[in-house]
């Protein structure tokens, strides 16, 4: 079905239910269309375990390209999936993110702005019970990227699409989601693991509430690739009075090579000109530069054998933090880590 709005073309394919889900998940899609089939592929209900159709909707918001998501791929998407196709003048997917917010019936906004990002089976029960948690909760999903070490790194040694495909491939995952975690590394922003603070989240959940008093992404963030607007976005509802942080270790988003905007599309040196631009970007909006925001998190769900190893990285990135820290503060911080690991090694 396709619907023309001014100058949009929306096609879609939506759940016809006059009740409103208790999610709506906002992905952000441009010039990808290999990457987001496999990352709407891991949104849909075949893959997602542990909840009903009917309990979420998943908006794909692409800007137009030269290489959009084909129609015919389009109208096979799932009842609770609707695809809007817009037009965007600024190389920023900010304007796509709030867009696809205004659209969502959900309870709850949860926002992928990068749609190369496939995630594990049960990211979306885990959203649902996350927000179950507490009325103020805010849930993330820890991020990883395809490969052996960071994409940015490893395309410097030939990494591209072709071996990021086959990797993902390897895996069979579509049969078997966790197996993700065998061929992957935590990502830049997550790589201080489960209990440090991480930088963002690219996929962040919150009550429909606060993304309204948020004001949603700031669109001043208008360099290419969004600057650091997801960044901002974290760190924001981080730190809104009465949140409660949940993050869910045993799942993952991760990202797909896909020439991205730091991850690999330019040279090094292009990419670290363009790093610098956004971090002064960042400082001439907030009055200061980036700061990770701190939280006391709640941890939920279980945790598969498969990222198991990403939890003892986790802990040994506290043991080597301890070593700059109080004994007394120390001590306090492996307490509430050391047990995660003997019950995950249990399991």
């Amino acid at each position: 079905q396709i619907t023309e709005f001014g100058d949009m073309s929306i096609l879609s394919s939506v759940s016809s239910r006059p009740s409103a889900p208790a999610l709506s998940i906002v992905v952000i899609v441009y010039d990808m269309p290999r990457q987001a089939l496999n990352t709407i592929t891991s949104l849909s209900p075949v893959y997602q375990q542990g909840v009903r159709p009917e309990e979420y909707e998943v908006l794909v918001i692409e800007n137009r390209s030269q290489n959009c998501i084909p129609a015919e791929a389009v109208a096979a998407f799932p009842d609770n999936v609707r695809y809007v196709l817009r037009e965007e003048t600024e190389p920023t997917p900010v304007h796509a993110v709030n867009y696809g917010a205004g659209l969502a019936r959900g309870e709850n906004i949860c926002i992928m702005i990068d749609g190369a990002r496939m995630v594990t089976p049960g990211v979306v029960s885990g959203l649902l019970r996350g927000h179950r948690v507490s009325a103020g909760a805010i849930v993330t999903v820890p991020g990883y990227h395809i490969g052996s070490e960071l994409q940015q790194d490893a395309v410097e040694s030939g990494y591209d699409e072709a071996a990021d495909k086959a990797l993902i491939e390897s895996v069979d995952w579509r049969n078997n989601g966790y197996g993700l975690f065998d061929v992957a590394c935590l990502s830049e922003s997550c790589a201080t693991g489960f209990f440090l603070p991480n930088g963002e989240s690219n996929c962040i959940s919150m009550p429909r509430r606060m993304w309204q008093v948020l004001q949603g992404c700031d669109h001043r963030f208008n360099l290419r690739g969004g600057g650091l607007v997801n960044l901002d976005l974290y760190k924001r509802a981080c730190e809104f009075p009465g949140t409660q942080h949940v993050i869910l270790p045993g799942e993952g988003t991760f990202h797909q090579f896909h020439g991205g905007v730091t991850t690999g599309g330019d040279a090094r040196d292009k990419r670290e000109a363009l790093i610098g631009e956004i971090r002064d970007q960042y400082r001439q909006i907030r009055g200061q530069d980036f700061q990770r925001p701190e939280t006391q998190p709640i941890y939920l769900g279980c945790m598969p054998p498969q990222a198991i190893r990403f939890l003892e990285l986790s802990c040994a990135q506290v043991r080597e933090h301890e070593r700059v820290r109080e004994p007394a503060q120390d001590a306090a911080a492996w307490s509430n880590v050391e047990p995660l690991l003997r019950q995950a090694k249990t399991r």
